[in-house]
Parts: structure tokens; C-alpha cells; sequence
């Protein structure tokens, strides 16, 4: 009603009737006087609405009908909507539009539909990003790199190739990442494509690049430094994203010349948008990779689930499916992702040195523990549950169970403890949490093995130490996810005169048999192997 209203104009009016008060007769300037104040008061409430609508604005993707992306982008453009994301390339806008708008534009001839611009996440497992890295040990080969025949198959041809990691960013000043050949763009909230602070995305790269042979940190699949990088950087300050702006870091990947994309994230939604732009990456010859998801049930996430995406699950060193992995008709290779050892930005991590007696012992740091090292007696605290006095200057050993990890720790400290040694209470090691509780003492976590030869040692001399580190161990199909894209990239480098679809489905053909026998949901084909995936082509040709 009131979208016509000039509102200096009417400020104006009542200014004038106030400076000269005698130039119009009563009654005239009383309905004009009256008027000005009740449409400066309508305006008034306008700006409040709209500034109501703005903060209820929903943001969704709108595709257009052919031809019609310009007629439609002027439409909105008068209608106040914020662009997100332009994806002129598949035709279709991720923007922000207030609710009143977009109802209207539900009825726009040249829209073809509108969909939410669905959350992403990424799709690691909460348990604790601890180190297995000793300072004793100057370069450790991760489990994954074996297990996936990565380090049978020469990656001295890997320049031919381009790694598209869509993810969290990349800390370019890491001791042990590459820095030639590395480009990106960064679509996030905070940063730089070169920044992380996730820790995400640099776990991720070193999984595909770690180098190898400098006497440092650990080894990735492609361990040379000569393979191609290129950074998409989608989550920020927060750890989730939207659905266009993947997609955007999908075009750009093909812009930027990637031959495998490596996305370590998902949503349980399947994006009408990101089938776009996955099925153009695929006719463009470029080869995407995703995390099949970390629910543990048979639910789909998506790219992962999008016919032109290889969904990836995560199996255990065992070569068990990890608990947390996904399992559905959608999954297609399987790889290393349970407690994988690699990169983080240069200090995130921590790490732990543990001695008894002068033997040392593998341990993790306790997530929350504080950077401090503490000699003194080992001493049996038993489950950490009931006040002992002989704690008083000891190194506390502690059965894991019955009370938090916290309450354990803080138990020992307020008895005189000066360092915590958490033991399972089952087979293995484990990562354990103080759940952001304050403490002053160091605490680690060992296997029940080790806790079993400690209590052979008590009185001994024990030395417990938690400090930063560039390494840590992390659990998802996210850390699958890199494994399967290296290799991918890994076997193209020798067969380049191959296509992405002829390495898709040499990777299928080559992967080791798990679980039922063919392709089943939990393993998809199996493990992917480099070397059998190389040697297939070398004895049959790409054409398979």
C-alpha cells in the first residue's frame, strides 16, 4: 500500500510548516501535517518489516527454465533477494530471499524448481584427535598406506594429476605438505584457502600427500610431493556448509583442471543442485569421491549416494567394517578410516611420551589434558574412584570404567597425583576425553596390555608427557574418503591415456573381496588396491 512513499519527501513537508507557519490556511496544512505524520509512521513500520523479513530470509537454490537465467535473476534482484552463490554453469542461484518473496517465486514462469540449500557436515567421528606419534620416531608409515598397495606403485609420473580436496582448508606452512603445486579458493566464512581451522582438510591432504623420505611426521599416498593440489575451502568458522556451496567448489574444481575430486563430507539429503554439477564434473572426465557417511546404520548420504560419485566406507586395520561406517546399495570401494594417523596444522595436535622402569609404552594423550611432562613413582590408583593418600606425589595408574575419565583424573590430582596413566579395561588402545574439564595434571591413556605390565612395575619411576604436535589420529569415512582418492589419482598416473570412467571401474575390478562375496553394501567392491589396479590396466588395457 505504502511502496510509493518518498519519505524525505514527507520530512520535508512537515519541516516547511514548521519554518512558515502562515503560508497555507488551517485547515490545508492540518490533513497535509496529518497525512505526513501518518505515512511517515506507515514507513516507518515498512522498514521495520523489512528488516523483519531480512532476518527470517531463507536461503535456497533456484534453478532456471533454458534461457530464462536472466528474466529471472532481474526479478529477484528487484525483490531485494542476496546472491550466495551464482552456478551459471548448470543455470541455476543459491540466495538468500524473504519469505514473501519466495512464495511468489514459486509461481515465476522461468523457474524450473527451488530446494532448500541443504546443511553439509563433515563426516568425521567425535572421538579425540590424539597423536600416536613418539618424538622417538622421526617418520611413521600410517596402516592405510600398506593396506591400500600404495607404497608398491611409483608416484614419480603424479604431476600429470590434479587433487580437487573439498574440505576445511590447508595448512600450507605444514612441516611435512607440500607447497609447489598447491592452489585453492576459499568459499568459506573465515580465512584462507591456506588456513585451517577444522583441522579437517589438513587430515585429510596429508592422507593424499604427506611427503615421504624427508625424516618427518608420516607418509601419504602420494608421498613425492610432485601431485597437483588444489584447494576448495567450505567450512570455516563452523564445522558445516551448504549444499551450492559444494557444488560451487565442484565447478571450480573442474575449472581449475582436477582429474579426481576428494570430498570428505555429506548431508542425508540429496541435492537436485549437486547432482548437477557431479554429473558435469563426470562429463567433463573428472572423477568424484565421497564419504559414504558416519551413522553405522543403511541410511544414504549424499554426493556420496549420487550415481556419479564413488561412495566410500571406512573398514578397520583389521579389515573389519569400521562401526561407525555406513552401509547401504550405494557404497562402492571400502578403505582405511578407523584411528588414521596424519597431518594437522603445525601445533593443533597433541601427543604423548609415556616410560616406566625405562621402557616406553604407546600411549594417547587425554583430550583436554594440559602440556605438561611429571616423573615420580608409579602408583596403583586402582579404578580412580575412592581417595587414597599414597597418591601424594605419584604417577596415578588407573583401571579405565565405573567413573568418567574426568573424575578419574581430578581424583588422582586432589589426592597429590602429579600425572594420570588411564589402562582399558578390553583389548587395544583408546582415546579417552576430559569433556572440558580443567586439569593440572597430564594424563594419557594406554591398552590393556600396557596397563597389565605397569602393574608389574609400580614403584618404579614413570614418566608421563602430553605436548603440542603437527599429527593426530582421526576416525571417520572422512579419512577413508582420501585414501580411495589418491589411489584413484596414484593408477591414472601411470595410465593417463586412461578415462575417469575406465579408472572407476579398474579400481572396482581390482579391490580385494570383503565381507560377503561380490559387491555387498557394507564393502561395496572391497578394499581398493593400487598396484592390482595398476597391473590390471598394464596386462588388459583401460578398456575393461
Amino acid at each position: 500500500m505504502f511502496e510509493w512513499i518518498d519519505v524525505p519527501a514527507l520530512k520535508g513537508i512537515m519541516r516547511f510548516f514548521t519554518l512558515f507557519p502562515n503560508r497555507m490556511g488551517g485547515v490545508m496544512k492540518r490533513v497535509l501535517l496529518g497525512f505526513a505524520a501518518v505515512s511517515l509512521a506507515a514507513a516507518s513500520l515498512l522498514g521495520t518489516v523489512a528488516r523483519a523479513e531480512a532476518a527470517a530470509s531463507e536461503q535456497v537454490v533456484i534453478a532456471f527454465k533454458p534461457k530464462q537465467d536472466a528474466a529471472v535473476r532481474a526479478w529477484l534482484a528487484r525483490r531485494g533477494a542476496r546472491t550466495v552463490h551464482d552456478l551459471g554453469e548448470v543455470h541455476a542461484v543459491s540466495v538468500r530471499i524473504a519469505p514473501r518473496v519466495l512464495d511468489a517465486l514459486r509461481r515465476h514462469p522461468g523457474v524450473a524448481w527451488i530446494e532448500p540449500d541443504y546443511e553439509m557436515r563433515m563426516l568425521r567421528t567425535e572421538r579425540p584427535a590424539a597423536a600416536r606419534v613418539s618424538a622417538a620416531v622421526l617418520e611413521t608409515l600410517p596402516y592405510g598406506i600398506p593396506m591400500v598397495q600404495a607404497n608398491q606403485v611409483s608416484d614419480a609420473s603424479a604431476g600429470n594429476r590434479t587433487i580437487c580436496i573439498i574440505d576445511s582448508g590447508y595448512d600450507l606452512s605444514h612441516e611435512d605438505l607440500p607447497m609447489a603445486g598447491v592452489t585453492g579458493t576459499n568459499l568459506s566464512d573465515a580465512g584462507n584457502w591456506f588456513d585451517d581451522q577444522q583441522q579437517h582438510g589438513t587430515h585429510v591432504a596429508g592422507t593424499i600427500a604427506a611427503l615421504g623420505g624427508n625424516a618427518v611426521g608420516v607418509v601419504g599416498v602420494l608421498p613425492s610431493g610432485t601431485v597437483k593440489l588444489n584447494i576448495q575451502k567450505v567450512f570455516g568458522s563452523e564445522g558445516s556448509t551448504r549444499s551450492s556451496t559444494v557444488a560451487r567448489a565442484g565447478l571450480n574444481c573442474v575449472r581449475d583442471g582436477a582429474n579426481v575430486i576428494s570430498m570428505s563430507l555429506g548431508g542425508p539429503t540429496s541435492s537436485r543442485l549437486q547432482e548437477l554439477v557431479f554429473r558435469l564434473a563426470e562429463l567433463r572426465g573428472v572423477l568424484s569421491i565421497a564419504a559414504a557417511g558416519n551413522l553405522g546404520d543403511d541410511t544414504i548420504s549424499y554426493p556420496a549416494g549420487l550415481p556419479s560419485v564413488v561412495s566410500v566406507a571406512a573398514v578397520t586395520e583389521a579389515g573389519t567394517r569400521a562401526d561407525f561406517s555406513q552401509y547401504n546399495e550405494t557404497v562402492e570401494l571400502a578403505a582405511p578410516g578407523d584411528l588414521v594417523l596424519s597431518t594437522v596444522p603445525m601445533g593443533t595436535a597433541l601427543v604423548s611420551d609415556t616410560s616406566v622402569a625405562g621402557t616406553t609404552y604407546e600411549s594417547l594423550p587425554m583430550d583436554g589434558s594440559p602440556l605438561l611432562s611429571a616423573t615420580a613413582p608409579l602408583y596403583n590408583f586402582g579404578t580412580g574412584e575412592v581417595s587414597d593418600p599414597g597418591v601424594a606425589g605419584k604417577v596415578c595408574l588407573i583401571q579405565r570404567g565405573t567413573i568418567s575419565f574426568a573424575d578419574k583424573v581430578q581424583n588422582c590430582e586432589s589426592d597429590g597425583g602429579v600425572a594420570a596413566i588411564v589402562y582399558n579395561n578390553q583389548p587395544g588402545l583408546f582415546g579417552g576425553t576430559l569433556g572440558g574439564v580443567s586439569t593440572v595434571i597430564p594424563s594419557v591413556t594406554v591398552s590393556d596390555s600396557s596397563g597389565a605390565a605397569m602393574l608389574g612395575q609400580l614403584g618404579s619411576s614413570a614418566s608421563v608427557t602430553v605436548a603440542s604436535g603437527n599429527y593426530a589420529l582421526f576416525s571417520g569415512t572422512s579419512m577413508a574418503t582420501p585414501h580411495v582418492a589418491g589411489v584413484a589419482a596414484l593408477v591414472w598416473s601411470q595410465h593417463p591415456q586412461c578415462s575417469a570412467a575406465e579408472i572407476r571401474q579398474t579400481l572396482r575390478l581390482s579391490a580385494t573381496d570383503l565381507g560377503d562375496t561380490g559387491r555387498d553394501n557394507e564393502f561395496g567392491h572391497g578394499l581398493v588396491q593400487a598396484k592390482a589396479a595398476v597391473d590390471r590396466i598394464t596386462a588388459n588395457g583401460c578398456g575393461l
